[in-house]
């Protein structure tokens, strides 16, 4: 039986703000698994913010 929507949302908020899922059914599980990879794996390849500081200026710049 495919998962409902509400029951989707529940299971991504639980896997976002890292609760357990309290079920032992396991297409939940393997959904609430799916988007905790997914989130380790952003966390890993995460990109750099802000504005990237370069101290080597060529000449032409100094003048």
């Amino acid at each position: 039986m495919p998962l409902s929507s509400y029951r989707i949302h529940r299971i991504y908020l639980a896997a976002t703000m890292n609760y357990g899922l309290g079920s032992e059914d396991p297409e939940e599980l393997a959904y609430y698994n799916k988007i905790r990879k997914e989130m380790d794996d952003m966390k890993k390849h995460s990109l750099k913010k802000g504005i990237p500081l370069n101290w080597d200026t060529p000449n032409e710049m100094d003048k």
